[in-house]
């Protein structure tokens, strides 16, 4: 999607004391990372920091809606139902107590499946497709099927293999075709092309767990796997761009995502923020987005801000990196970093990013 170029706030309406006091709050934090604001398709703000503009960062979880917009484009084509068991299309995905398991549950993230086994497990076998199935395969539920549990990353094997098997690709080419095509954007991937390598940004993780995740995360097989749930190398412009076409009702200027109806239904409540005890937190969800508006836990933080409209839809990636579309005030956002490994204290940050952004239009 071009733009063009960045205009100045006050032409669409927005402090810019506002965005400087965010852009002061992203400097400060010292972290490489990209911000890229739109409003009413007009970009305001196009930073980086630390790193080129074309510098493409791991969005983590930030990667879930576009699988989930895959999920959503087949049922508008009549090849899948949410309501149909995903073993209707995946037959092995039926054992250990998984064949009532419907395609919406999996959207809703009421599976019962969190993690195939265990969550370290899942990240350890990322890298590897058939493995990932298989350990789907096998596992039995972790929770009562319907109960609220995020899945971080069978997540997205689930539903890009669902994907797969009604419309006979793969997963990463539906998104090319299907999302990134439309969205006229050049700069993003869900596996990481192997000449594209110098680009990748990498990340950089606090905490006992620190080693670890950069060991996984910044391996070049990593970056280069089809990691549906997590695995979206791309730059905060590129993530705007989805963000603007959905405020669009799913136009994007090379083709439609979704029809207005069927991103109604995707940004649909499905879960009014009772406390999720996979993320440890409540979390308002949706059919493929998380979204804004007031907590049941006060104090509960959301990184679409305090101040974000009930209406706001976007994806949190571990803290770390972040999109978000506000209908009401007609912005769409992303907001990419490569620190990672200090939830409370960035997940405080992001919201605190966000509740600029947001003053900015009120």
């Amino acid at each position: 999607m071009d733009f063009g170029g960045v205009c100045e706030p006050q032409d669409v309406g927005l402090d810019a004391g506002r965005l400087g006091a965010a852009l002061e709050l992203v400097e400060a934090r010292g972290a490489i990372a990209q911000l890229c604001v739109v409003r009413d398709g007009q970009v305001v703000v196009d930073r980086s920091l630390g790193c080129p503009p074309d510098a493409l960062f791991w969005l983590f979880s930030a990667s879930k809606p576009y699988v989930a917009i895959v999920i959503h484009q087949l049922v508008e084509s009549g090849r899948l139902h949410l309501d149909d068991a995903v073993a209707a299309y995946w037959s092995g995905f039926g054992h250990n107590g998984k064949r009532e398991i419907t395609v919406r549950h999996v959207l809703r993230h009421r599976s019962g499946v969190s993690h195939a086994g265990s969550y370290l497990g899942d990240v350890r076998a990322m890298a590897d497709w058939d493995r990932s199935l298989q350990r789907i395969e096998d596992a039995r539920p972790r929770w009562p099927i319907g109960t609220v549990a995020y899945s971080p990353l069978a997540y997205g094997f689930i539903l890009g293999e669902v994907a797969r098997r009604c419309a006979g690709r793969p997963i990463e080419e539906l998104v090319r075709r299907s999302v990134l095509e439309p969205l006229g954007v050049a700069d993003t991937y869900l596996g990481l092309p192997e000449d594209e390598w110098e680009r990748a940004v990498p990340i950089r993780a606090a905490g006992l767990a620190g080693p670890f995740i950069q060991s996984v995360v910044n391996r070049r097989s990593t970056r280069e796997a089809v990691v549906p749930a997590a695995g979206i190398s791309t730059t905060a412009r590129d993530l705007a761009a989805l963000y603007q076409a959905l405020l669009q009702g799913g136009l994007g200027p090379a083709g439609r995502i979704l029809r207005p109806e069927t991103l109604a239904n995707a940004v649909e409540p499905s879960s009014e923020g009772e406390f999720d005890p996979v993320a440890r937190a409540p979390i308002r969800w949706s059919q493929g987005f998380q979204l804004g508006g007031p907590r049941s836990i006060p104090g509960a933080v959301s990184s679409l801000g305090s101040a974000s409209s009930p209406r706001a839809f976007g994806h949190n990636g571990s803290n770390c990196c972040l999109g978000w579309a506000d209908p009401g005030r007609r912005i769409a956002y992303a907001y990419l970093t490569n620190r990672v490994g200090r939830p409370k204290a960035d997940l405080a940050h992001h919201a605190a990013v966000s509740d600029e952004i947001l003053a900015a239009a009120d």
